[in-house]
């Protein structure tokens, strides 16, 4: 690119929402214009064009102006906010990287330029004959938290009984394929009935159901599981973590990856679990986890996932939001039940 300066477009914080669904009150994009001037480029940074971000529900906690919960920072007011991100180099400072490659990282400014240290970049290597978009989800943020829920804390072994709850968004539905590479019986919940069909039918559930409609937790799960649960992804908290308690086996290993039914209320208003007193007497393993910890099994992660994907044991599915003006509604899209899969919000087509 041989434009000295852009017309930059980013998206910061301007003011904190401590409760609800975030909205344009509190998240605005601006324009700034930045230098793409090798002399303005730092020594060892990198400059590139934002190509993809990942659109987490994660990033809400960010957002709230409160320490409580994932314990995230809170982004400052006024600063931009951050995602996974996939870029392509415009200028480089640092011998490493070269005009043209394309790069990734955990820190991409939600704009549609960043400048970084080179340090906090990866290369992604075009040979692979991986769709981009893989790259934040299956091969991405998705696709460890998934892994790590079901691998590593769940321990799930053939013959095991998973349970995964919001089973059709961008983890659950890597969470449950995975499963079922290993031979469990995997049941998921959703929150519509073309989500489970689409569970059943092209991601090899062997069962789901529409909470919305299965309004009794105990109930459903007293069906799905009529030999009990062994392990439980459990990506939403409240009521249905208290309902599986209810249906969990002896030694069975409970993954917190998440709690988005809880996330747009304060601690105070949140559901309480009343029947903990299960775990005890059944011997259960709970375990909250957050992805950075476990970045050191990441190859072997990757390793494990490109071959399940090249042989179609796992599938991906993006929904794809376009232009960086549109994170918002993607953002927001994410606490509704409008989505399925990953959402990816493609910046530069």
């Amino acid at each position: 690119m041989a434009t000295a300066e852009v017309e930059n477009r980013e998206w910061y914080v301007a003011s904190y929402a401590p409760t609800g669904v975030p909205n344009s009150d509190h998240l605005k994009l601006r324009t700034v214009t930045l230098s793409l001037r090798a002399e303005c480029i730092p020594d060892h940074h990198v400059a590139f064009q934002i190509l993809y971000l990942s659109i987490d529900p994660y990033m809400r906690t960010q957002l709230s102006g409160l320490d409580d919960g994932l314990s995230l920072p809170q982004i400052p007011l006024g600063q931009v906010i951050r995602a996974f991100g996939i870029g392509k180099v415009v200028r480089s400072k640092d011998a490493k990287f070269s005009e043209g490659e394309i790069v990734m990282s955990r820190f991409c400014p939600v704009s549609e330029f960043g400048v970084l240290p080179s340090n906090l970049l990866q290369k992604i290597n075009p040979d692979d004959e991986v769709a981009l978009p893989d790259y934040l989800s299956s091969l991405g943020m998705p696709g460890i938290t998934a892994w790590v829920g079901i691998e590593k804390i769940g321990n799930a072994k053939e013959g095991s009984n998973v349970y995964i709850s919001a089973a059709a968004g961008g983890v659950g539905i890597i969470a449950g394929q995975l499963a079922k590479v290993k031979g469990c019986r995997v049941v998921g919940s959703v929150g519509s009935d073309h989500k489970v069909k689409l569970l059943k039918e092209e991601y090899g559930y062997d069962e789901a159901f529409n909470y919305r409609t299965e309004t009794d937790y105990d109930a459903a799960l007293a069906k799905y599981f009529p030999n009990g649960i062994d392990v439980y992804f459990d990506n939403v908290g409240g009521k249905m973590l208290e309902a599986v308690l209810n249906h969990i086996n002896h030694g069975s290993r409970i993954a917190l990856c998440g709690m988005i039914s809880e996330y747009n209320k304060v601690w105070t208003e949140r559901e309480g679990v009343r029947n903990l007193l299960n775990m005890v007497g059944k011997e259960v393993m709970m375990k909250g986890f957050m992805v950075p910890s476990y970045f050191n099994h990441f190859e072997e992660f990757i390793k494990e996932m490109k071959v399940h994907l090249k042989e179609g044991k796992i599938k991906s599915k993006h929904k794809i939001y376009n232009g960086i003006e549109s994170f918002l509604e993607s953002l927001t899209s994410l606490f509704t039940s409008s989505n399925v899969g990953k959402v990816i919000l493609q910046v530069t087509p």
